[in-house]
């Protein structure tokens, strides 16, 4: 019997169904995950992802994009395959895939992680015969803090610098790091500003009920606005970049999983790394990979091949999946 699903020239496909999922070119039918680059892009004649996603695959794949929504849970049956999206702890509207014929179950992760946050739909743990799981930060050095300690060190990071007369510039990926990021920070310790790549994302958020504190763009910032009072919110990207100059004497920091290695935190420049990852650490995909009861272990995005490794001397049936992608990249803020 061949496989429910299977890696193609456009991506990961289901010759039973008809779509694919997460596609990596333009396709008929793409059943989206989440919105980011590496998993929702522009092209494909019609989109399936979670209502929550929904205005999330808009921003990234254009206004036009014919796309349909499922609530997570409940399940359509396409050419035969029953297909149900359920809530991957990602970012907001962010799924897993789950994908069923003839009494077959697979599971698509996409990106995901099992830890707590106001910002999104807590993980669901699926049950499944073969799991395909993204293995971003799949190796055992990295293991998370606990998050609410290190926005402990976040907003005593910010007031050290209000003492020292220097902005706190923040970077985080621009969708749904930056968010949980809002979330997670004191308010009451200053203003918040954000970089204009920051706000579109942010008010999608406020408008599904997410709440965040109130947040002004940069560009409207008034003359005399005090800097050093201010946190600033950006994508990683806006690090070197003429933007910059407006806050003369600031202080940069860096949250995203690869602050847990020393080596990426020099590679970046900044001064501070905070370990705030919206994917699952080692032990936590450990965790997922025994609790699905999946007899067979796919593994894509990251470290797969060393995971695969790992998995299959534990007596699973466990291998790499060809990908475009080696998940998201330190400079995106994983």
């Amino acid at each position: 019997m061949s496989d429910l699903l299977s890696v193609t020239p456009s991506g990961l496909y289901c010759e039973a169904g008809g779509f694919y999922i997460d596609p990596w070119r333009p396709v008929e039918r793409a059943v989206v995950t989440h919105a980011h680059s590496d998993h929702a892009r522009p092209g494909s004649k019609r989109y399936l992802c979670s209502s929550a996603c929904a205005p999330f695959v808009r921003l990234r794949c254009g206004e036009e994009s014919a796309i349909s929504c499922l609530e997570f849970g409940e399940r359509r049956t396409i050419n035969g395959v029953t297909l149900s999206l359920h809530p991957a702890g990602h970012i907001l509207g962010s799924a897993q895939v789950r994908v069923e014929h003839q009494g077959e179950v697979w599971v698509v992760t996409g990106d995901y992680k099992t830890e707590p946050d106001p910002t999104v739909e807590p993980f669901e743990l699926v049950r499944c015969h073969t799991l395909i799981t993204e293995c971003t930060f799949g190796l055992p050095v990295y293991r998370w803090p606990e998050a609410l300690a290190e926005f402990e060190r976040i907003n005593a990071w910010w007031a050290a610098n209000q003492s020292a007369g220097r902005t706190s510039v923040l970077m985080g990926y621009s969708l749904g790091k930056a968010q949980r990021l809002l979330a997670g920070v004191d308010a009451g310790l200053g203003p918040i500003f954000a970089h204009g790549a920051v706000l579109g994302p942010t008010q999608a958020y406020r408008d599904q009920g997410i709440r965040l504190p109130p947040v002004r763009p940069v560009s409207e910032a008034p003359l005399d606005v005090d800097w050093p009072r201010a946190l600033v919110v950006a994508p990683p990207g806006a690090e070197a970049t003429p933007w910059m100059r407006r806050f003369r004497e600031s202080a940069t920091a860096f949250a995203s999983g690869w602050m847990a290695v020393r080596g990426i935190k020099r590679r970046r420049g900044v001064e501070r790394g905070f370990v705030i990852s919206d994917h699952v650490d080692w032990p936590a995909l450990m965790e997922v990979v025994a609790a699905t009861g999946a007899s067979r272990v796919l593994t894509t995005h990251g470290y797969s091949a060393v995971v695969a490794k790992h998995l299959s001397e534990r007596g699973l049936d466990s291998s790499p999946l060809e990908t475009q992608f080696r998940g998201e990249a330190e400079e995106e803020g994983a």
